[in-house]
């Protein structure tokens, strides 16, 4: 049986908070199509509730089967908390997207969401290598060009109005975003577990929103498969972006991991049909080409 050479080993280390990333990125950019596509025809609390429900059944099971041990009470606390803010930021995100504000809401929630997290690790742990600030800037661009409006969107917004709508929204889910990253960064051991119970807090607290608002308890079947969809994903996407920060730097795990809306965006394209532009395809070449400069960084 032949026998990896021992200089080998060390780069399947540092290649694997990476490649965990970049499967969060699938799964969490499909999970947003499937979440904002429901929400065209359901109350946007309700189907994230609906959707967590979905990923906290989900992701406990995976983890009662694979005898996963227990965090402790601390990181609890931590993936309880950064799901309560997390789930909150999502319905607000899903309810931007469908009101049709992609475009938008997008890119000032991914970019928000992946600046603040950036900015406070680099504080605490230093800044990582220019070859890796010069991915982290191209990730950034990346997020811009794929998620920016298109002209004729920008042509029939009109400056009288005041700020587009969904601008309020959009920048509060990315400040909601961001504390996600930064509390379940503070859970420590299984990953499964910690997406697990994280769903409780954000079940818990898209609940209490449903209840004050009092929206109606209506999901219709087709918004019941998505929401099933979108909350698999997206909790198994959180057990990859937990195994990420937890085995590599917070930084780079969340600019990674914020090249999402790529995802979203090309699902867009393929099953909605909608525009693809000469900018988006550069953004997504942009976001292939500072995925190894972040992770061989």
């Amino acid at each position: 049986m032949p026998v990896l050479p021992s200089s080998f080993v060390p780069q399947i280390s540092q290649f694997a908070p990476a490649a965990s990333s970049v499967t969060a990125v699938f799964l969490w950019g499909a999970s947003d199509f499937a979440g904002g596509y429901a929400s065209r025809r359901a109350n946007a609390f309700v189907l994230t509730a609906f959707a967590h429900l979905c990923a906290l059944i989900w992701m406990s099971t995976i983890a009662f089967a694979s005898h996963a041990p227990l965090p402790d009470r601390a990181s609890m606390f931590w993936a309880i908390l950064a799901g309560a803010i997390g789930g909150f930021a999502l319905a607000i995100f899903y309810g931007a997207l469908a009101a049709g504000q992609m475009g938008l809401s997008a890119p000032i929630a991914a970019l928000l969401g992946a600046s603040i997290p950036t900015m406070v690790d680099i504080a605490l742990q230093g800044a990582p290598s220019r070859w890796s600030l010069i991915g982290f800037a191209l990730a950034i661009t990346a997020i811009w060009l794929i998620t920016r409006p298109d002209s004729a969107a920008k042509n029939d917004a009109s400056p009288d109005k005041g700020p587009p709508k969904g601008v309020a929204a959009a920048a509060l889910a990315g400040v909601g975003f961001a504390g996600f990253y930064l509390c379940i960064h503070q859970a420590t051991g299984s990953p499964i577990w910690g997406a697990a119970i994280s769903r409780i807090g954000s079940l818990t607290a898209t609940a209490i929103a449903v209840i004050a608002t009092r929206a109606p308890l209506k999901l219709d079947r087709s918004s019941i498969g998505l929401g099933f969809f979108a909350g698999s994903f997206d909790v198994t996407g959180s057990a990859f972006f937990m195994f990420a920060s937890e085995h590599g730097r917070l930084d780079e795990a969340v600019v990674i991991t914020s090249l999402y809306p790529a995802i979203t965006v090309l699902l867009a394209r393929l099953v909605l049909k909608e525009h693809f532009s000469r900018w988006r395809f550069v953004g997504l070449l942009a976001a292939l080409a500072a995925v190894p400069l972040i992770a061989g960084g």
